[in-house]
C-alpha cells in the first residue's frame, strides 16, 4: 500500500508540472473562495439586516453590529481585493512585459472603503427590487416573504455589489461572486451588466444576462430568458455583444434576444420562446402565432360499437 500510495503522490505532482492551475506557487496568492462567500454573507446581513444570519437586534445594539460587521468586512475585503490586484498586475507582466507594480494595501482598502460606503445606495436600489417583486408578483404576501426567500432578489443584490467591483476594475472577485449566486439560485447575470432600478426576475431560474447588457428601468423578466451574444468569438470580447433592454420592457419566459446592436425599445412585452436578433420599436407586442392543437383520445374514450 505505501508503494502505492507514493506512486499516487509522485503522479499528482508531476501533473502539477504539466499543467498548471496551482495557487501560490509560481504567482501571487488568488482571492479564497471561502473568504469570498463569507464576504458575500456579511455584506447581505448588513444590507437586510436579520434577515440573513440569526442574529438578536435592538436599537440599542444596531450601531455595534455594524461597526463590528463593518470592520471585518473592511480587512476581509481589503485582503482579497489585494490578492485580485497583484494577479492582475502579475497577468500584464508576463503578456506585456514592464515593471512589476506592486498594489499596496492602502490602495485595496481605498476600494473596500469605497464599496462599504455604497452600501445605503445598494440597499436603496435592492429595496426597489424588493417592491418591484411585491407590485410585479401575486403570489407575494409580504416584503419579507421576497426578501426570505426569492431567489431573484438575491441575485440582483449580489449582482448589484459585484458591479460595483466590476466597475473599480477588479478582477476575479467580481466573476466569483456572479458565480457563487449562479450555483444558488440559478440566475446567470455577468458583473458587466448594466441593470437599472425597480428589476425584478419571476421564477427566475435558467436566466442568462451577459456582460455588455444594458438594462433600463422597470423591467420584469421570467424563467429561461437569455440576453446573449450572436457572436462569441474572443476578438470580440471588447465590443458589445449583447442587448439593450429599455424602460418598462417585459419579457416573458424562454425568449432569447441577442446581438449588441439589438434594442428592445421602451414599453414593449416581449412573448415567451421568440427569438429576436434585431431591434424592437418602444411599445411592441412580440409574440409567436399560436398553433392547433389536436387532442387525441384516450383508448378508454373512444365509443364502444355492438356487433
Amino acid at each position: 500500500m505505501h508503494n502505492r500510495a507514493s506512486r499516487i503522490v509522485e503522479s499528482i505532482h508531476e501533473s502539477y508540472h504539466r499543467f498548471g492551475a496551482i495557487n501560490h506557487i509560481g504567482g501571487p496568492s488568488l482571492p479564497s473562495r471561502s473568504s469570498v462567500i463569507a464576504i458575500m454573507n456579511d455584506l447581505e446581513s448588513l444590507i437586510f439586516p436579520g434577515y440573513r444570519a440569526d442574529e438578536s437586534l435592538h436599537e440599542d445594539n444596531l450601531r455595534h453590529t455594524i461597526g463590528e460587521k463593518v470592520c471585518r468586512l473592511c480587512r476581509s475585503l481589503a485582503t482579497e481585493i489585494q490578492k485580485s490586484l497583484r494577479f492582475k498586475s502579475f497577468r500584464e507582466l508576463q503578456e506585456h512585459g514592464g515593471s512589476d507594480v506592486d498594489h499596496s494595501w492602502t490602495a485595496a482598502e481605498e476600494v473596500a472603503l469605497e464599496l462599504l460606503a455604497a452600501l445605503p445606495e445598494i440597499r436603496r436600489r435592492v429595496r426597489l427590487d424588493v417592491e418591484a417583486a411585491y407590485t410585479g408578483d401575486p403570489a407575494g404576501k409580504s416584503h419579507e416573504e421576497i426578501i426570505l426567500s426569492y431567489p431573484g432578489v438575491e441575485a440582483i443584490l449580489i449582482h448589484r455589489i459585484a458591479n460595483r467591483l466590476w466597475n473599480c476594475g477588479i478582477p476575479l472577485i467580481p466573476r466569483m461572486m456572479s458565480e457563487l449566486i449562479h450555483g444558488q439560485t440559478g440566475i446567470d447575470i455577468h458583473p458587466g451588466a448594466t441593470i437599472g432600478d425597480y428589476f425584478f426576475i419571476d421564477h427566475a431560474t435558467g436566466v442568462v444576462i451577459g456582460e455588455t447588457t444594458d438594462i433600463g428601468n422597470n423591467v420584469k423578466i421570467y424563467q429561461g430568458v437569455t440576453l446573449g451574444a450572436l457572436s462569441v468569438k474572443k476578438e470580440a470580447a471588447d465590443k458589445k455583444r449583447h442587448p439593450t433592454i429599455e424602460d418598462n420592457v417585459t419579457i416573458y419566459a424562454g425568449a432569447t434576444i441577442l446581438g449588441g446592436e439589438t434594442v428592445i425599445g421602451r414599453n414593449s412585452i416581449i412573448g415567451g420562446n421568440v427569438w429576436i436578433t434585431a431591434s424592437v420599436p418602444p411599445g411592441s407586442t412580440i409574440y409567436n402565432p399560436p398553433t392547433d392543437y389536436i387532442r387525441r383520445q384516450k383508448q378508454s374514450e373512444l365509443p364502444e360499437y355492438q356487433i
